[in-house]
């Protein structure tokens, strides 16, 4: 069950506690796109997240998007908060964590995957050996195969509760 035990496990991206990822030598951020910063069901991305983003660059994090997704939106997101990113990603495989790293110019010990998902963002982070921080998605749309696998998240996060 390691595999799928988040290092940290928030209600949102702006409850994120920086500093205490920094305490544990993090410097950089990959960071998923849908349900994660950006609402699925919207397609927006909205302010608060958009200035958490900014923030955390400007305090010393370097930053790229890593998603699954293909569609034009990775690339408009990436290019609103001015990082780099990786479209089809293919997580939890450690081919998009590894090439994130890769632009990041670091190493998965000093990066942090944030995302919604315990089986893309959380595993693929594990198996990297990156600090893995999940968050609670950001809306319940979502594709059908993902609803399922919310279920089994269910099961698997039972009894915990987010950090404040």
């Amino acid at each position: 069950m390691s595999l799928l035990a988040p290092t940290f496990y928030y209600r949102k991206v702006t409850d994120i506690d920086l500093d205490e990822l920094r305490a544990r030598g993090v410097d950089s951020l990959l960071v998923d796109i849908d349900n994660t910063i950006l609402p699925r069901d919207t397609g927006e991305m909205v302010e608060e997240l958009n200035a958490w983003a900014r923030d955390a660059i400007a305090s010393g994090f370097s930053m790229c998007l890593v998603s699954n997704n293909w569609h034009a939106h990775v690339k408009r997101v990436a290019d609103a908060i001015g990082v780099e990113m990786v479209p089809r990603a293919l997580k939890p495989l450690p081919f998009g964590f590894l090439r994130g790293v890769k632009l990041l110019g670091t190493t998965a010990k000093k990066t942090a995957i944030i995302g919604d998902q315990l089986f893309t963002d959380v595993m693929g982070g594990k198996l990297v050996g990156m600090t893995t921080v999940l968050v609670q998605p950001l809306s319940e749309s979502d594709l059908p195969h993902t609803l399922v696998l919310r279920r089994l998240e269910s099961l698997v996060l039972a009894g915990r509760t987010p950090l404040p």
